[in-house]
């Protein structure tokens, strides 16, 4: 007898839902289909009886391994006509993103948020601080961000800040006095030593550097000449930075995201490590259950040297060339696999809470709908292998919308930063320098993809909360499966004595597997699937569609 998940027609009748407005105001009013007859409205998700409770609707997120959603502040939701995104916006679309509701099926679904910085700044990107006390007034008030700080609480949801502490703004009062205190040789002022600054001849190969004005010094500046990069063996320096984050963890925010994190001591990865160690212990003793992850832009090799301290993105698996991006596209699943492995018993060996925290793409790389087109599957497969994995998974504004955006011959990041598509009037502008063509960004809007059953944005939220029902997949003790002579692969994950199966057929058609012939008799029922086809089991026989991907327990 075939045995499918009851969860699974929860799944296929939240792909129905959404329909109510993108800013929090639900439309009750039944939809009308092509033919013009009235459709029936889906029954809440929480009016359908799990039988087993095994399962679950939805877990309750009470620790870090949460999917978390970036936001390029300035291009997501405008909320006072100017064109450009502030945190106003993002309270008015937060029914958008989590409703509160686990239930629901109504919103996004995503447990944190990733607020690009939002400290005064003179660019649009707002990475270059002029006052870290101070909200940009472009993207509202102290109070704004107080206000999203309790809202997303009351919702269970994480609120990070990307805190840009390696460099300033050439503009901001600590490298005026820094300059002052050069000129008149005042060495024993804690601004002197401000930002890290050598002579002529001790200059080091590879390093960027600007002229320090009226003196024989040089300032650092390895991503722009005016953003000259802080002296972190100043204990001043240290101090004041350490400060500034105290001061967001006390307004109630939960952790940051750290820019640029190796270039703390740019070419010591040791040095580096050494000052994360520190202010992450310094943090810590202020809110033990901080969230943090680090941009280490990097290979493995010296991502790994960091996890002592933090977590940091996974660039392995990110962006056009990475593991998520190849196995989506009819790759081998087992590769993925056996590397996620690898990875956390590296990482875990070093910290033992240490979590792989992956990504397809954010404001820095190509927009992932650009190279995994969803007619074919590989952007929904591509979602599948992101978020029915291990860790923290992060996703991009946009992303489950199918938003394109690349540099491209304009060679301008604002082209991976485009306004975010609603359809339903907001103001919000494109970047400075944006020059990606209007008619290219996206299939349909976030209101006609929320009213489409078959749209990515409803797919997204469906795997989330696939996700959701099976904490074991994120926490887990995870095993890598080996299934030979085919690329579908995946893994067993063990987490508070339970155990998921989850397989992803990456290929091009249907794979038949005898579970108990690959030791995995043991999972007998389909907790759900998702992707272009079906996932049938009969007995120990799975037969698992293409571009598909299944949970069993």
């Amino acid at each position: 007898m075939k045995k499918t998940a009851l969860l699974l027609c929860v799944l296929m009748l939240l792909s129905l839902l959404g329909c109510g407005g993108v800013s929090g105001t639900e439309t009750t009013a039944p939809r009308q289909t092509e033919a013009g007859t009235t459709e029936p409205q889906p029954a809440a998700l929480s009016e359908i009886a799990l039988t087993d409770p095994s399962l679950q609707t939805s877990f309750v997120c009470e620790d870090n391994y949460r999917v978390f959603y970036e936001i390029f502040v300035g291009s997501f939701s405008d909320s006072n006509g100017d064109g450009i995104g502030d945190l106003r916006g993002i309270i008015n679309r937060m029914d958008y993103l989590n409703d509160g509701d686990p239930n629901s099926g109504k919103s996004l679904g995503v447990e944190g948020l990733w607020l690009t910085p939002i400290f005064q700044s003179p660019s649009y990107h707002k990475y270059d601080v002029t006052d870290f006390y101070t909200v940009d007034p472009s993207f509202g008030t102290v109070e704004d961000l107080k206000e999203l700080v309790a809202l997303c609480h009351a919702r269970n949801v994480k609120l990070i800040l990307d805190l840009p502490i390696n460099h300033t703004a050439k503009n901001c009062k600590w490298f005026s006095e820094f300059v002052l205190a050069q000129r008149n040789g005042e060495v024993d002022s804690d601004a002197y030593d401000f930002y890290s600054h050598c002579s002529a001849e001790e200059k080091k190969a590879g390093v960027a550097y600007g002229t320090v004005t009226g003196t024989d010094q040089y300032y650092e500046c390895n991503f722009w000449s005016e953003m000259p990069e802080l002296n972190f063996d100043s204990q001043a320096v240290r101090q004041t930075v350490l400060d500034v984050a105290k001061y967001y963890l006390d307004l109630g925010v939960d952790g940051f995201r750290f820019d640029a994190a190796k270039y703390i001591y740019y070419n010591d990865n040791p040095k580096s490590v050494e000052f994360w160690s520190w202010y992450l212990a310094e943090l810590r003793a202020v809110k033990p259950e901080l969230y943090t992850v680090a941009e280490v832009w990097d290979s493995d090799t010296v991502t790994d040297q960091y996890y002592p301290a933090l977590n940091c993105f996974n660039f392995t698996i990110s962006q056009t060339e990475g593991l998520i991006s190849a196995t989506a596209q009819k790759g081998d699943a087992n590769r993925l696999a056996a590397y996620e492995e690898r990875y956390l018993n590296t990482v875990r060996a070093k910290r033992e809470d240490a979590m792989l925290v992956p990504f397809i793409a954010n404001h820095d790389t190509d927009r992932s709908a650009g190279y995994l087109p969803s007619l074919n599957g590989y952007a929904q497969m591509a979602a599948n292998l992101l978020l029915l994995g291990p860790g923290s998974p992060f996703l991009y504004y946009g992303e489950e919308l199918g938003m394109r955006g690349s540099r491209g011959g304009a060679n301008t990041d604002a082209n991976r930063r485009l306004a975010m598509v609603w359809g339903d009037g907001d103001t919000v502008k494109d970047p400075e320098g944006a020059s990606y063509p209007a008619d290219s960004r996206a299939d349909a809007t976030a209101v006609e993809q929320m009213a489409s059953a078959s749209s990515l944005y409803n797919y997204y939220k469906k795997v989330i909360l696939l996700r959701k029902a099976n904490p074991e997949i994120a926490r887990g003790d995870y095993k890598a499966l080996s299934i030979p002579d085919s690329k579908v692969g995946g893994f067993v994950s063990e987490w508070n004595g339970s155990k998921v199966l989850v397989l992803h057929n990456t290929t091009g058609s249907a794979a038949t597997l005898d579970l108990a012939a690959l030791g995995l008799g043991e999972f007998t029922q389909i907790s759900g699937f998702a992707g272009m086809k079906d996932a049938v089991l009969e007995g120990t026989t799975l037969t698992l569609g293409s571009q598909t991907s299944v949970v069993l327990r």
